[in-house]
């Protein structure tokens, strides 16, 4: 299958773009603890219930549906968009992010019960969450989540869940595995992974173009094709992007972010935080990746 990358159309699977490594939940803890100490990500199958995910699903579309975003007479869980449809802001603490359809998905007990064991600790769930509906031609560049997020939990996790079955060239998660460890990547972590978007006023994304990563620092670059009921964890340094879609239906997904409700939060991404702060970055990724040298 020919996909989008970055600015690359390239073949998958490949040797640049390879197959994500499945996992179970049921699995035993310490064979998938070293998964993610190795890997950094946890591909999960089948975790979350399917009917609830599409029910979250079709809540959604009929929200979009209703501002006219979907493509008239086209049945709505296909999400099908209008040519050059580049998605709808969805984020939020409240409105369809929260509705308690979608919630009943983003914070369903089989998330909690995994993670509670995960941490030996009660989880908590970052009150905002990241729902989005991906548009034709669009993707995200490579990056780190701890630039966003990284002023509470350094066990804090991200919970990427596709709402509905996602093929990779529909512009699906992809993980560089290995990134949040190897020797490769120790100066970007040193660097850019030590950085704060609101703080230091550079953009967020590292990277366009994933596979300028992996040639000049390694790593491997991983995707699936996912269905309703998956999710994948990882880490706050683990380098992360998406595929490209180039379907004419929307992508949607949810990043939903864990972590021991004993640790420090960040203030930005609770209930009443105020987010990240308006206007331009500062700083452009080249001029302070020409800094770090990197």
């Amino acid at each position: 299958m020919r996909v989008r990358f970055g600015p690359r159309d390239l073949d998958f699977p490949g040797d640049n773009l390879g197959l994500m490594r499945a996992s179970r939940p049921d699995e035993h803890p310490e064979l998938l603890r070293g998964r993610m100490s190795g890997d950094g990500y946890l591909w999960l199958r089948d975790t979350l219930p399917r009917a609830d995910v599409l029910a979250a699903r079709q809540v959604i579309l009929e929200h979009m549906a209703a501002r006219k975003v979907l493509s008239p007479g086209k049945p709505i869980m296909e999400g099908v968009m209008p040519r050059g449809g580049r998605g709808m802001p969805m984020n939020g603490r409240r409105g369809i992010a929260h509705h308690p359809q979608v919630l009943k998905v983003m914070e369903h007990e089989a998330l909690y019960s995994f993670l509670e064991t995960w941490y030996g600790d009660a989880a908590l769930t970052l009150h905002f969450k990241w729902l989005r509906a991906v548009g034709n031609e669009a993707y995200t560049g490579a990056h780190m989540d701890y630039v966003y997020m990284g002023r509470g939990s350094s066990r804090l996790q991200t919970v990427w869940i596709p709402l509905g079955d996602i093929p990779v060239g529909q512009g699906t998660l992809a993980v560089c595995a290995g990134s949040h460890r190897t020797e490769g990547f120790a100066r970007i972590r040193d660097t850019y992974g030590r950085m704060d978007v609101d703080r230091d006023g550079v953009e967020g994304w590292f990277s366009r173009d994933p596979l300028e990563l992996s040639s000049r620092h390694g790593g491997s670059w991983r995707s699936t094709d996912f269905r309703a009921g998956d999710m994948v964890i990882f880490g706050m340094h683990l380098m992360h992007a998406s595929t490209t879609n180039l379907t004419q239906r929307f992508r949607l997904s949810c990043d939903v972010r864990f972590q021991p409700a004993s640790d420090p939060v960040d203030p930005r991404w609770v209930r009443d935080g105020v987010g990240h702060v308006d206007g331009p970055p500062r700083k452009t990724m080249a001029q302070a990746r020409s800094e770090w040298r990197v």
